[in-house]
Formats: C-alpha cells, sequence, structure tokens
C-alpha cells in the first residue's frame, strides 16, 4: 500500500426536495383542501476519524463525493425521502483544511471524532403548510435549498510521542527496528526511507510511538531532496530524537543543518525538545568517539548519548530519556483540577 499524507476533494451536499402543491381529490369529500407534503432534506457530507487507516491513498482514486438530493414532496401529505449522508472516513490524526490551504477547519484526533463539512439543504414546505383561516385553498409551495459545493484538502499527520530526524543514513531506520516490531527498508545508500515509518518501542514495561521521518539535507527547506514534506509528521511529537552519524568526519555541521532545517520549517518544531545521539560508535575507536562526542556536546550545548543500534549500546539509556520527556508533555496536557471554592 503506498503512502500519501495529502488528498485534494471536492464535496456537495444534498440539496433539498420542492415542496408539493396538491389539493385532496375524493369521492364524496365536498372540500378537499390542500395536502401537499414537504420536500426531503438532502444528505450532508461529514469527515470521520477511524481505526485501521494510516494513509490517505482512497482519495487518489476517488476525489469526488456528493451527497443524493432529498426528494420532492408528494400528494396525500407525504413528505418525500431526505438524501443519504456521506462519510468520508479519514485516519486518526487527519486535518481538513479550507481551499486556501490554510485556514483549519477540524483536526481530528480520536477514533469517532467526525465534523460536518457540507450542510444538506432543507426541504421546501408543501402547500398544506400555507393554509390559513384566511387562506384555505394556498396555491403555492417552497423550493428546496440547494447543496454546498467546496473544495478542501485532507493531510494527514501522524501522531506519534517521539520523532526521528537527521541526515541520510544516519541509522534511523537502523535504530527503529532495533527499538521496535518496525521492519523498515534498511541499506547503505541515501534516501533509502522514502515514507515515514511507525514504531511501537517499549521500555521498562511502558510504551510509545515512535516515528522515523525520512532524512533531511541541506536545503530541504528550499526542496532539495525530498524536501520537507514529511516533517509534518513530527509536529505532535512530543520530543524529537536527533541522530547524528558518529562515522561523519563533520559531525558538527552534520548536527547544524538539522537544526537550521527545522527552524526554517517552523521555529515551534525546532522549539520542541530534544535528545541528541551520536550513533554507529561499534565502528569508531574509544579515543575518536570520546572527541566526536565533545566536539558535538559543544555544539549542542547539552548532553549526547552514545550509541549503536546495530549492538545495542546505549539504546535503553536513549529510550529513558525520550520516555521522561513523553511523560513530561503528558503530565502538562491534564487537565488540571479545579479545587473547590471555600470562603
Amino acid at each position: 500500500m503506498k503512502f500519501l499524507d495529502l488528498a485534494k476533494v471536492y464535496i456537495r451536499s444534498g440539496g433539498g426536495g420542492a415542496g408539493c402543491v396538491s389539493f385532496r381529490r375524493e369521492k364524496f369529500i365536498e372540500f378537499g383542501g390542500p395536502d401537499g407534503g414537504d420536500g426531503g432534506n438532502g444528505g450532508s457530507v461529514w469527515a470521520e476519524a477511524v481505526e485501521g487507516l494510516n494513509t490517505l491513498i482512497d482519495f487518489r482514486y476517488q476525489q469526488h463525493f456528493f451527497a443524493k438530493n432529498g426528494q420532492p414532496g408528494m400528494g396525500s401529505q407525504r413528505t418525500g425521502k431526505s438524501g443519504d449522508d456521506i462519510i468520508l472516513k479519514v485516519p486518526v490524526g487527519t486535518e481538513v483544511i479550507d481551499e486556501d490551504e490554510e485556514t483549519v477547519i477540524a483536526d481530528l484526533v480520536t477514533v469517532g471524532q467526525r465534523v460536518l463539512l457540507a450542510k444538506g439543504g432543507n426541504g421546501g414546505f408543501g402547500n398544506l403548510h400555507f393554509k390559513s383561516s384566511t387562506n384555505r385553498a394556498p396555491g403555492r409551495a417552497n423550493p428546496g435549498q440547494p447543496g454546498v459545493e467546496r473544495t478542501i484538502w485532507l493531510r494527514l499527520k501522524l501522531i506519534a510521542d517521539a520523532g526521528l530526524v537527521g541526515l541520510p543514513n544516519a541509522g534511523k531506520s537502523t535504530f527503529l527496528a532495533a527499538v521496535s516490531n518496525a521492519r523498515p527498508k534498511i541499506a547503505d545508500y541515501p534516501f533509502t526511507t522514502l515514507v515515514p515509518n511507525l514504531g511501537v518501542v517499549g521500555i521498562d514495561g511502558q510504551e510509545f510511538v515512535m516515528a522515523d521521518i525520512p532524512g533531511l539535507i541541506e536545503g530541504a527547506s528550499e526542496g532539495r531532496g525530498l524536501g520537507d514534506q514529511f516533517l509534518a509528521h513530527v509536529e505532535r511529537c512530543s520530543v524529537l530524537l536527533h541522530l547524528v552519524d558518529g562515522t561523519s568526519s563533520t559531525i558538527t555541521k552534520d548536527y547544524r543543518t538539522i537544526v537550521t532545517e527545522l527552524e526554517a520549517y517552523a521555529p515551534e518544531l525546532a522549539a520542541k525538545p530534544r535528545v541528541t545521539a551520536m550513533n554507529k560508535v561499534d565502528a569508531l575507536d574509544g579515543k575518536t568517539a570520546g572527541t566526536r562526542r565533545r566536539a558535538l556536546e559543544k555544539a549542542s550545548g547539552g548532553p549526547v548519548h552514545v550509541i549503536s543500534g546495530v549492538t545495542g549500546q546505549g539504546v535503553q539509556d536513549v529510550l529513558r530519556a525520550l520516555h521522561a520527556q513523553i511523560m513530561l508533555a503528558r503530565k502538562a496536557d491534564e487537565p488540571r483540577e479545579v479545587q473547590p471554592w471555600r470562603p
């Protein structure tokens, strides 16, 4: 199954059915009077977050969603049938954006959450509705209201607790495969990972979700390489794990490259808590590893974990550091208990 995180769709709600102008015609009924029924309501268009989906690939093959119109009213006081609603089933974490690609209509972050995108038109009143003491035989009925037609964008942002960022071949996919059951493609050439991957990580009896984002390069914010098109998937993360290739001779430059691209994409993303780790230390001798670690600590201004995704060295310590940051973020998001007022 292909990965698709942005889709443009065209929606239209159904129009309401017209009211009916009808008069009762029966034998032995001298004054039948009006009996035109109301028109049915048009169908509405909804978006709902459901389980079991992690891509918007379904909207590549169908972009138009039109709800049915309501049926017109009929004689004998019969109301027309309302049109069926249409529900767009999207993955959890999907943003619904207006046609201007800036206005966020809704952010569906929980299973079962739904939002009304286009309301169906109301059905028109039949002539029975206009009967009064002074107008015993009304000869008019209302037309139904038209439906709403609009263009929207669906943008998926994967929901993960921690995000992996780093240059291509920094060992992100190897690290994710070592700490979870995810099996991303791993090879020794740049841009092996072309789409984000998710994995559930367990540490000390607790679990959290980690996302592996395709590698950034210098100039990604200007569209070089894969660009920054996948950075939206780490916007929801509580913490970022910045992996730096310890075998690189330009380790501090590699670190600054990623930080610069994060800042160019969104200052809020660059301000997220980050855990820095120097990977691939199994390929370095002790002296070289120590020298490069000190250089990286000076560049980052904080502690640097020394790890190896292949041998597992230092991995548990990094996971505990990530989990600690995630728990702090969850605690901050919890609603505070309001204390009862006391005189």
